[in-house]
């Protein structure tokens, strides 16, 4: 071989080699990840933030504007009221620049067999495009996953989905939810991440 020959096959290789790490980061940036989540005992924060420290995501929390109440069966009442009637209420801001983000996880506690109801502003009433992007529902319960998972995919029907996961605890404020993080992990792992 001589000198130009290897000079031309160093510089090709180069070129090649700096296209691919293009092309990598322009697929790393096409499957961003945003947890969309609501909590009010402490729960579904824990494993949002177990699962956002694994994976990289970005998270965003879904607040109701007008606090539920911290009494837990003032809250209960509230929650069902608005289930029963169909209320969406207003929520507080949304994420910045939604559209850079390909995997959206809907992270939630389950209330009354779904999803809170400021979960389906979100989802239904906020103007966000989902369309062309992955739902990946999320939820804690008490006792079962109930409907929440199928209605947040229901809402969502312009989206690609993924198989859920409910994490049964039967504490609040977070207390020994970590004892699910291995089950979390799995699960991230059977979907992709």
């Amino acid at each position: 071989m001589n000198k130009l020959t290897i000079i031309v096959a160093s510089i090709l290789m180069f070129f090649g080699a700096t296209a691919c790490g293009q092309n990598t980061d322009k697929a790393m940036n096409e499957n961003k990840t945003l947890i969309a989540w609501f909590s009010w005992s402490g729960n579904t924060e824990a494993v949002v933030r177990h699962i956002a420290g694994k994976i990289g995501a970005d998270t965003f929390r879904i607040e109701r504007t007008e606090a539920y109440p911290t009494d837990y069966n003032e809250c209960a009442d509230a929650a069902k009221k608005e289930v029963d009637g169909k209320v969406y209420p207003a929520i507080k801001g949304l994420p910045n620049n939604f559209e850079q983000y390909k995997n959206i996880i809907v992270a939630v506690p389950v209330w009354w067999y779904t999803a809170p109801m400021p979960v389906f502003t979100f989802l239904e009433k906020s103007g966000l495009d989902f369309s062309g992007k992955t739902v990946i529902p999320l939820c804690t319960a008490y006792t079962a996953e109930y409907n929440t998972l199928q209605d947040i995919a229901k809402v969502t029907p312009d989206s690609e989905h993924r198989d859920g996961i409910c994490i049964v605890t039967k504490e609040m404020n977070a207390k020994g939810i970590e004892k699910s993080f291995a089950k979390v992990d799995s699960w991230l792992a059977e979907i992709g991440f």
